[in-house]
């Protein structure tokens, strides 16, 4: 019985440490997962999109071009008679007011200054003392094509809106060169691509008016 006893006791002693082993393994792993679960949630939190001034004058630049954009555009309704025309200018709208939005959210989460709703009205200053948006419409020139009609305003408007397209195509091509936000690369090459299509596409309705 001596020796079963002192046979039984390390077998419980052994026993009892893997015990402690076993808890504090499940400690140090629970402890582990807390840890991983902690760095998955730092990972997974939002963090700030590398930019750098050449977005932010995209972003300051375009949107007061858009928004000129989209005022030719609604000057269509009410003056054209060329149905191509008049297709045209809801597709700009479509694509420019969205753009416009994103533009201006990301000025929000630079901390940068989202332009003003008269910045570069009527020409190209950017608001800052610069002339960066190519392709701006003078005052002028917007007075003349509201007061145009039918083809005269068609002609004026499709040839308006070529100068003003490649105004759009030289500030994205800058940024494509020059910027370092994702996002706003994926902008400037749509802007690209959508606009070059959009100035052939006025450049065949002036051939046939």
């Amino acid at each position: 019985m001596k020796h079963t006893t002192r046979t039984a006791l390390p077998a419980l002693a052994v026993a009892a440490a893997l015990l402690l082993a076993g808890c504090g393994g499940g400690d140090s792993e629970t402890s582990g997962h807390g840890a991983s679960h902690g760095a998955s949630k730092s990972s997974a939190a939002p963090a700030r999109t590398a930019f750098n001034d050449a977005d932010v004058a995209f972003a300051q630049g375009m949107i007061p071009h858009h928004r000129q954009a989209l005022e030719m555009a609604d000057l269509v309704a009410g003056r054209s008679s060329d149905a191509e025309v008049k297709t045209l200018a809801e597709q700009i709208r479509r694509a420019q007011d969205p753009e416009i939005a994103t533009l201006t959210r990301w000025l929000g989460e630079w901390q940068q200054p989202v332009p003003g709703a008269h910045v570069g009205h009527g020409g190209g200053d950017d608001g800052n003392g610069g002339h960066t948006m190519s392709g701006m419409m003078t005052e002028a020139q917007l007075t003349d094509l509201k007061a145009a009609k039918g083809p005269a305003f068609d002609k004026a408007f499709a040839e308006l809106m070529i100068e003003h397209h490649e105004g759009a195509l030289t500030m994205a091509r800058d940024v494509l060169a020059k910027g370092e936000a994702p996002g706003v690369r994926t902008l400037a090459e749509a802007v690209v691509k959508g606009q070059s299509a959009e100035i052939a596409q006025l450049r065949t309705i002036i051939a046939r008016l």
